[in-house]
């Protein structure tokens, strides 16, 4: 009897866990995003929040926690109840880079969370000042190596993808060049501009509106294929360092111990409004490029790049606290 009445008990629980998914949301739902208003990650994280509240009818909202390279907002989430009502937007500075470059995480990327979807990806233009004689990344390596540290490259912070895009060029290229830290990537394309550097991997819809007004020369884009949006531009991994590639990505995740049935659902809504014509074009405007799968293929997406980027930083002997 007692056997019976423990399997009757769990056959309700394991209903109820079920029935609470399927009604799944019944509140509104927040969407963490570790960055200020108006960026990349900012933009898809409205986008994703506008789709999946149509999709459900309930209410998914923005909420902005910047700062300390985006660890307060993901550090939030991490810490947040783990039922489906708080995600975050996970990018490639706080899911993929920092663990290797903080000594001192407070979260982990991989233990802490339930991957949800990947969302986008964006990739980086590689631009320089009209001066050099430089039109090609070929002709660039030639010029670092016969100047060796001459050459300087700006991103705005350290730790972004610029400037691990940097780092990876100098160390897959042999080349040795000036890394200048700044505030912001504004700032830094207004110096490049000014010619106080020399060059810059920058967010494509960041720089482009300069090189089409011929304050800049754009000669590269670091995504493993040719832009279907930029195809005049070659890779920098065919254009003299194969296997070269440096993509931004935006995933959805969710605190760990999250119901997989909560996470199902959110992939599946998530899937089907990214991948809607709307969505699709208004990301590409902003040069990202939509791009989902399961929670399983963000899960490896994260471990490969986080692998990845811990042989850039140890080989460029990097830390930041």
């Amino acid at each position: 009897m007692q056997f019976k009445n423990f399997l009757l008990m769990a056959l309700l629980l394991a209903l109820s866990i079920e029935g609470a998914a399927q009604s799944y949301p019944t509140k509104p739902v927040r969407i963490v995003v570790g960055f200020a208003a108006g960026g990349a990650t900012d933009i898809a994280g409205r986008l994703i929040a506008q789709k999946l509240s149509e999709a459900t009818g309930q209410s998914y909202f923005v909420d902005n926690r910047p700062g300390a390279s985006a660890t307060i907002g993901s550090e939030f989430v991490a810490r947040s109840a783990p039922d489906g009502y708080t995600l975050l937007i996970a990018a490639t500075t706080s899911h993929s880079i920092l663990p290797s470059l903080m000594t001192k995480l407070s979260y982990d990327p991989l233990r802490d969370y339930a991957p949800v979807s990947l969302l986008a990806t964006s990739p980086l233009l590689l631009a320089l000042h009209p001066s050099l004689p430089i039109r090609s990344v070929t002709d660039m390596i030639k010029l670092a190596r016969a100047k060796p540290g001459q050459l300087s490259f700006g991103a705005g912070g350290t730790g972004t993808p610029p400037h691990m895009a940097g780092e990876l060029f100098k160390q897959m290229a042999g080349v040795q060049m000036l890394y200048v830290p700044y505030k912001g990537e504004a700032p830094a394309i207004s110096d490049l501009i000014g010619g106080q550097i020399s060059l810059i991997f920058s967010n494509v819809v960041a720089v482009l509106p300069q090189v089409q007004a011929g304050r800049l020369r754009g000669i590269a884009v670091t995504a493993e294929n040719r832009l279907p949006t930029l195809p005049e531009y070659p890779t920098v991994g065919e254009s003299g360092v194969p296997g070269f590639a440096v993509d931004s990505w935006f995933g959805l995740v969710a605190p760990a111990g999250t119901s997989s049935d909560v996470i199902a659902k959110l992939n599946a809504d998530t899937g089907r409004g990214m991948n809607q014509p709307d969505v699709r074009d208004r990301l590409a405007s902003q040069g990202l490029f939509v791009k989902t799968g399961t929670p399983a293929e963000l899960t490896s997406l994260m471990q490969s790049e986080i692998a990845k980027w811990k042989k850039v930083v140890t080989a460029a002997g990097l830390k930041f606290d």
